[in-house]
């Protein structure tokens, strides 16, 4: 019998490009209408609209979708959605597109991304939105710093795309959607777990994942590869920390790794939800939710992103999200563990801050087994070592 994947959200699964005869059509229309300008994260959304990945989204928002996910978290048909998909534009983009039902949306280069139909025109409050979404208007925060840049108006509507962008890093990873659910088919998968990351994984990673495979048939390993923090550690190196797991530590026939080239926002709880969304989209039927997931310094409380979940009901969201505790390892255990399952005080514990860990490779510190596997560190410290060798050649 033949395996289905979990529905995407709201019924289907969104495909915006257009292809063959209809796509030259639109090339040579293109020509002729107002150009709008995107920057890297409002390229990697148009694409996320365009392959499915923000299903039921099949453009940039309208101000109603955008009001009712600023005060509601939901679509205006009531559908879950938790942060606004939007393009901003400024003020003689905006007048330009009063006159226009189409604009052409392009690269910094000026290459043709995608045609959109021009539904709504509105302004917005950045402040607002930050307040709403991030639960802070502290230009600190660098998802709220990103709103402040935008332009004052925002513009809706469908689009159609044209061209995706050149994908030169990690092609053996890049899957769509609609490929990554017709991979999961072929390995038979009807419970998959998909595993946001942004950073190398850690033992405390590595034991979460694990659990969580206990009770399923595979894991969808999902890195974002889009834009993150600048202190955050590159993709193409925590790639090779990836690689080197799964090689050496993870069964790999129960294991896919798939990149997703959308931006971190850093929304806490919020982008929490939208993450677990995005993986139902890609096929996920399980989602791991651990400590302060997409947080950021302390603006969100540790499990905060727990807590969010239970604003909708199961089956509104369609996916089932595993909360995991914070995660460490126990000298008096001998093993990994959590609050939940560890008698044993915080001094038999084993767990160190980014700030730490990165503090530590900066100076060539080994890091201890028990917090990461020595060939994850062995990778880091190299690189953070040509940084350095780097900077000083730079300085010289």
């Amino acid at each position: 019998m033949a395996v289905r994947c979990i529905p995407p959200h709201g019924g289907e699964l969104i495909d915006r490009i257009v292809r063959g005869e209809r796509r030259d059509e639109l090339l040579m229309r293109a020509e002729r209408l107002p150009h709008i300008r995107l920057h890297e994260r409002e390229i990697t959304d148009l694409e996320m609209i365009a392959v499915g990945g923000y299903s039921p989204l099949r453009g940039f928002v309208c101000r109603r979708d955008y009001e009712t996910i600023l005060s509601d978290m939901r679509l205006s048909n009531g559908l879950p959605w938790s942060i606004p998909i939007t393009l901003s534009i400024n003020a003689e983009e905006a007048n330009n597109l009063k006159h226009s039902a189409e604009a052409l949306l392009t690269d910094d280069s000026g290459t043709p991304l995608a045609i959109m139909r021009v539904e709504d025109i509105y302004e917005w409050d950045p402040a607002v939105e930050a307040q709403q979404v991030y639960r802070t208007t502290d230009s600190d925060h660098p998802g709220v710093a990103y709103l402040y840049r935008m332009e004052k108006y925002l513009v809706g509507g469908e689009i159609w795309l044209l061209n995706r962008t050149e994908k030169r890093d990690f092609l053996d990873h890049y899957l769509d959607p609609a490929e990554t659910r017709a991979e999961i088919r072929r390995r038979g998968w009807r419970r998959v777990v998909g595993f946001q990351t942004r950073n190398p994984i850690h033992r405390a990673h590595e034991y979460i994942q694990k659990c969580a495979m206990e009770i399923v048939d595979g894991l969808l390993l999902n890195p974002v590869v889009g834009a993150t923090k600048q202190d955050d550690i590159p993709a193409e190196i925590r790639m090779l920390t990836y690689k080197a797991l799964i090689d050496r530590y993870y069964p790999k026939d129960r294991v896919m790794m798939v990149v997703l080239p959308i931006a971190m926002r850093y929304a806490g709880p919020r982008e929490a939800v939208l993450h677990a969304l995005v993986r139902k989209n890609f096929g996920c039927t399980h989602f791991i939710v651990g400590r302060d997931h997409a947080g950021v310094g302390d603006y969100y409380g540790t499990y905060d992103a727990h807590y969010i979940f239970d604003t909708f009901k199961p089956e509104e969201l369609g996916i089932t999200p595993l909360f995991f505790d914070h995660a460490f390892y126990c000298l008096a255990c001998g093993g990994m563990a959590t609050k939940k399952t560890c008698p044993h005080p915080e001094r038999n514990h084993v767990y160190l801050s980014g700030t730490r860990v990165r503090e530590m490779l900066r100076r060539g510190e080994a890091l201890p087994a028990e917090f990461m596997r020595p060939e994850v560190a062995r990778i880091l410290m190299e690189a953070m070592q040509r940084r350095k060798a780097a900077t000083l050649d730079s300085n010289l």
